[in-house]
């Protein structure tokens, strides 16, 4: 890469009200703890001023590791460079410097919050619970359409939707390290994502991280080793009333290595929670259990009222270097997504050879109207098989009927 005569060149412009502002406060910015809902909204310029600071290393490094957060200064990320030869490391430092050249050019003028989601697991005043086998088993709450699309990436997706983070329990995972897949990645293209490094604690089993307002500066191409910065990249998504760009990313991090786990009632659950949990809009959860009541309750069950027809994209969640079975998380999303009452999943298969049936069994499921309770029951039927050894079909071969012709169907409507 090529040397720069005047490192400070790539540092935002910091206004002298930041001090100002920071030197008037009785306390700092807000960690996010472990099972603390909330949310953190900053400036896009003072996202900038933080950045700088973990570039230069400036943030105390002390009982990070006890608190459970992640490390946010970039000196893994230089020193990695020295001890890792794939051209990847430098092409995510590529995509860092420019943004560093985009924001001193012209600052940005928006924000970006910062949220983490937790479904309480003992009854509050207000909030939905965490929800158990039973729960889900006995949800009548219609599935959401489900697009299957072989082609194209989560990050460029075309309607507004969450946009799912194959996460780490510690946001961001290798970002600042060795690591180069999905997670990594976005936090390269859109470096605000880094931020939350610095005050988000490790997700447990019952939370989940959403972040909204995130601009992408980086085109690129490739994964993993082959992955590189190929340009700049202009975002477009508009702004909310509170100057967020309308990109919502929500980080929500799989069972690492799960094997049998993932087929036991104990992974299935805490998989369908963990998403669920992503999907959730807790803000409005008085309508949501409204809503949920009456789909429970009526014989014939109305269409899902969407959220502003803010659906989910989302794809092969924890099936890579966490081994998971893309069947069961296609499932499992769906059924998060539809409980959630998003409007719609937006799947990408990545070409995905054990999900090249998933189309067709997602429409004929469409078309036989499932609830969310039936298809959960069949997943957990399948899961049981799957440990008895009675089966060792695929879950889409073993769902759909033998007698159904392996070719193209036009159940969906879209």
């Amino acid at each position: 890469m090529e040397a720069r005569g005047d490192l400070r060149s790539i540092l935002p412009y910091l206004p002298i009200d930041h001090y100002r502002t920071a030197a008037d406060q009785a306390r700092g910015l807000r960690i996010l703890r472990s099972q603390d809902a909330g949310i953190v909204l900053l400036s896009q310029e003072l996202a900038c001023a933080l950045l700088a600071c973990a570039l230069f290393c400036l943030f105390p490094t002390a009982d990070r590791n006890e608190a459970r957060l992640p490390a946010i200064n970039f000196d893994s990320l230089f020193a990695a460079l020295c001890y890792n030869s794939r051209q990847s490391q430098e092409q995510k430092v590529r995509c860092l410097v420019h943004y560093f050249d985009r924001v001193t050019a012209s600052t940005p003028t928006g924000s970006v919050s910062f949220e983490r989601k937790v479904l309480p697991r003992r009854p509050e005043s207000d909030g939905i619970m965490y929800p158990d086998m039973d729960t889900w088993m006995k949800s009548g709450v219609p599935l959401c359409t489900f697009r299957v699309l072989s082609s194209g990436l989560i990050e460029d997706e075309e309607r507004e939707a969450l946009e799912v983070d194959f996460a780490n329990r510690y946001l961001g995972g290798g970002a600042l390290s060795r690591g180069c897949v999905q997670e990594e990645i976005r936090f390269m293209i859109n470096p605000e994502l880094i931020v939350g490094m610095l005050f988000m604690v490790s997700m447990e089993d019952n939370e989940a991280i959403e972040i909204f307002g995130a601009e992408r500066f980086s085109q690129y191409m490739g994964y993993g080793s082959s992955f590189r910065f190929t340009g700049d990249y202009l975002d477009s998504k508009p702004f909310d009333g509170m100057g967020r760009r309308r990109t919502r990313i929500v980080a929500i991090d799989a069972l690492d290595c799960p094997t049998r786990l993932q087929f036991e009632s104990s992974g299935l659950l805490r998989e369908v929670n963990k998403a669920f949990c992503g999907f959730l809009d807790q803000s409005n959860h008085q309508l949501y259990a409204k809503l949920v009541q009456d789909l429970n309750t009526k014989d014939n069950c109305p269409s899902v009222i969407p959220d502003e027809c803010i659906g989910v994209s989302t794809g092969n969640w924890g099936c890579g270097a966490f081994g998971g079975n893309p069947e069961i998380k296609s499932m499992i999303q769906w059924i998060a997504a539809s409980q959630a009452l998003r409007s719609f999943i937006n799947y990408y298969t990545f070409e995905s050879e054990s999900l090249k049936r998933l189309e067709e069994v997602t429409q004929w499921i469409l078309h036989h109207r499932w609830t969310v309770g039936e298809l959960w029951h069949m997943l957990v039927e399948y899961s049981s098989q799957r440990l008895r050894g009675d089966t060792n079909e695929g879950f889409l071969t073993w769902l759909l009927p033998k007698d159904i012709p392996n070719v193209d169907v036009d159940y969906m409507c879209e």
